[in-house]
């Protein structure tokens, strides 16, 4: 059985060889996660421990240089802050740069100034519109539209 500290810092367990194999298959664990068996005091790479080498054997890649698995959560990272950028600096098209989408937020943002704030009433309510929808998506939803999808407008 072993303690592990996670992603985010905390620690978990006790846990068995298995869970962490499983959770070595999964992308959640590599051979830098930090494991320590119970009833002792000090921590070490999973790499590093007799008990679980064997997962690390047939790889090709070492353990700690294994890219990390892209899931739907880390994919929408960008979620928050387009939704948000989208409600709160509409016109400005910022809520596009942060996705990427240059060309649309260059239109959003010239539109906007070169009207001379004329524009900026129609990009403010398309902003205002894709923000809440971005927030209202969920982060599967969001990566297949406009990570995936790269859907620009609405």
């Amino acid at each position: 059985m072993f303690n592990i500290i996670g992603a985010d810092g905390k620690q978990y367990g006790p846990v068995s060889a298995d869970q962490i194999r499983q959770w070595i298959g999964e992308g959640r664990a590599n051979g830098n996660t930090q494991v320590q068996a119970v009833g002792t005091t000090d921590w070490k790479p999973i790499a590093a421990v007799p008990e679980l080498a064997d997962v690390f054997a047939g790889m090709s890649v070492p353990p700690t240089m294994a890219p990390p698995v892209a899931t739907a959560t880390n994919r929408a990272s960008n979620k928050l802050a387009a939704g948000i950028c989208g409600i709160l600096l509409n016109c400005l098209g910022v809520h596009k740069f942060i996705l990427g989408y240059t060309g649309a937020g260059l239109i959003m943002l010239l539109v906007s100034v070169l009207t001379c704030g004329v524009g900026a009433v129609v990009m403010s309510v398309i902003g205002l519109i894709e923000g809440i929808i971005y927030l209202t998506k969920s982060d599967e939803e969001f990566v297949r539209i406009y990570v995936d999808g790269r859907k620009e407008w609405f």
